[in-house]
């Protein structure tokens, strides 16, 4: 058996995936630590050891992802090459999903755009806002960086109680806007509102931004499936306000069951589908 390694190395969290000659995928695992080199070392070493593969069968290890630079050796003495990280959010989110044309929104730090025609895979954009933003502002206003906790704070939420809703300004519903959508973010906060009450009006907005931004992004284009990857994908909220946004805008919002690992993915892809070609 021959594997290809997918390596997307993060500043903190490694995430490492295999692709056997099959095509299919081996139990994609993620390791956090304080510097890349280490988090890629050991994100390596365990997932040699928990999915029992040797050295010698792996055929190649591709890296991605910001803390790739920081790695100018090959890994473990095995072959190792780059891979872009677009380019690998869009190969991993084509393979994930089975389809050719979308936009991948990646939610990471910050968020960026890949627009997949086919095999015309390009950067449209991005914005600096996502995973950091919300670790931000729950810092600062809810005194917490724990994503589990600002998650389960949110879960007792009620958004009526931060945001301005089309319901709140205008007693009826307006051109293609149902009561219920919203107006302002955070235009209806207090000041003595509740934890939870913020932690989900911060979840939303950075949520709801994102869907936003990809809707206008892909005017023109004829593209109405949105494919989301990255850890942020891994909220509980992504359900109900990715999927209020669909019925709102006949879009179609997608998350993948390897969502935080398509860049991993897309990475091993590089060297299969050029070896293949």
């Amino acid at each position: 058996m021959a594997i290809v390694i997918g390596i997307d190395v993060g500043i903190s969290t490694t995430k490492i995936v295999g692709i056997n000659d099959d095509g299919t995928v081996v139990a994609p695992i993620r390791i956090k630590a304080t510097d890349p080199v280490t988090s890629l070392y050991g994100a390596f070493g365990k997932y040699l050891h928990d999915n029992k593969i040797s050295l010698g069968e792996v055929e190649q290890v591709m890296l991605t992802g910001v803390g790739a630079a920081y790695v100018d050796d090959p890994v473990y003495g095995l072959p190792t090459a780059k891979a872009e990280e677009f380019i690998c959010n869009g190969l991993g989110a084509q393979f994930e999903t089975e389809l050719d044309d979308m936009i991948v929104v990646s939610m990471g730090t910050g968020t960026s755009l890949i627009q997949c025609l086919g095999d015309d895979i390009r950067h449209i954009g991005g914005m600096g806002l996502g995973g950091g933003t919300l670790i931000g502002l729950s810092r600062i206003m809810l005194k917490t960086d724990d994503i589990k906790q600002i998650s389960m704070l949110a879960m007792q939420g009620e958004g009526s109680n931060i945001d301005v809703r089309i319901g709140d300004i205008s007693p009826n519903p307006l051109p293609n806007l149902p009561k219920t959508a919203t107006a302002s973010l955070f235009g209806n906060a207090k000041s003595n509102a509740s934890r939870e009450d913020i932690a989900l009006g911060i979840i939303t907005m950075v949520l709801q931004t994102i869907g936003s931004s990809t809707i206008l992004a892909s005017l023109g284009t004829g593209i109405k499936d949105y494919v989301l990857i990255g850890n942020l994908t891994l909220l509980p909220q992504c359900k109900s306000i990715f999927g209020g946004m669909e019925k709102l805008y006949g879009v179609n919002f997608i998350i993948p069951k390897y969502s935080e690992f398509c860049t991993a993915i897309g990475a091993a892809l590089c060297f299969i589908d050029k070896k293949r070609k």
